[in-house]
């Protein structure tokens, strides 16, 4: 999808690869069906599956496992949004909540193994959940390559770090297979900036106490997906708040499509950073559209 508009306010050429259409919502249904896929390779397992998530890989897994018959349980922190809570509920997964740290939930999930026996599929830190989320950018090189329009930039939001990974990889793949220098760059919120701090100091940092409109980039990166975006992203560039819920609701007003506020830090990277944009050609994965119409307070941050 494109915007003269969009374009105009970025001084670029913007092309946005709209995952807001998948089922789920989301680009996480990417990676489970990938994953799934490596699980049925060996048999799905009897036990069922577990996961941990703020909604949308858990929506995403719930679903791919109802179409298998699947047992589903997604570990939910507390403050997860309700009707998040409630869109995973709708597949027949079984939520168990938590306290909202990453340590609670990876202790609840590995509580649900012992209880069960189920295996994990990791929202962002298993190489076929990453692999499968690297197909958004591939479909977006592919389509702006067949329509003469070689990008110069993709740029996807950062939370967990599997779709980062995912898109520096395909894109990497990419340059080699085609002898191109596409590059890689994330946004991520100030209150959550991990990502920014490990690329910059070289190993994993951590969040104390995230803070941030984007409830689902509230986590960290991962010991497998790290060294991917240390390898082959360019840059993280960090976006307030204020400028996430601008990006959104430009995204509404001009591109006529609802997006969640995990999906606008690329853009509102984009914007922040004429600099480095203007005059590029730059793809920019719109992650998932699962936003509480009732409950959100357009533009603002309060």
């Amino acid at each position: 999808m494109t915007s003269r508009s969009m374009d105009d306010f970025s001084g670029g050429s913007l092309f946005f690869k709209c995952e807001n259409f998948q089922r789920s919502g989301a680009f996480k249904m990417r990676g489970v069906q990938n994953a799934l896929l490596e699980l049925d390779r060996a048999g799905l397992p009897a036990a069922g599956v577990v996961t941990h998530s703020s909604g949308n890989h858990g929506q995403a897994l719930g679903w791919a496992c109802a179409e298998k018959g699947l047992s589903c349980t997604v570990v939910m922190p507390s403050n997860a949004p309700a009707f998040k809570k409630r869109a995973v509920a709708l597949t027949g997964a079984r939520i168990v909540e938590c306290t909202p740290t990453l340590a609670a939930r990876i202790e609840a999930v590995e509580a649900v193994q012992r209880e069960t026996g189920a295996v994990e599929i990791h929202p962002s830190n298993q190489a076929p959940v990453i692999l499968g989320q690297g197909s958004a950018a591939w479909e977006l090189l592919e389509e702006c390559s067949a329509q003469g329009q070689p990008l110069d930039w993709v740029g996807v939001p950062v939370g967990g770090g599997g779709l980062l990974a995912g898109t520096a990889f395909a894109v990497h793949i990419w340059n080699q297979k085609h002898g191109t220098s596409v590059r890689v760059f994330a946004g991520e919120p100030t209150g959550a900036d991990d990502a920014f701090r490990s690329l910059a100091s070289g190993k994993i940092e951590h969040n104390e106490n995230p803070q941030t409109v984007a409830d689902g980039m509230r986590t960290e990166l991962g010991h497998i997906n790290f060294p991917v975006i240390k390898a082959h992203v360019t840059a993280i560039h960090t976006v307030t708040d204020p400028e996430i819920l601008h990006g959104q609701l430009l995204i509404a007003e001009r591109l006529k499509i609802v997006v969640e506020t995990n999906c606008s830090p690329p853009l509102a990277a984009v914007l922040k950073h004429p600099e480095v944009f203007t005059g590029q050609r730059v793809g920019v994965v719109l992650s998932g559209g699962n936003l509480d119409l009732q409950a959100h307070r357009w533009g603002t941050a309060g």
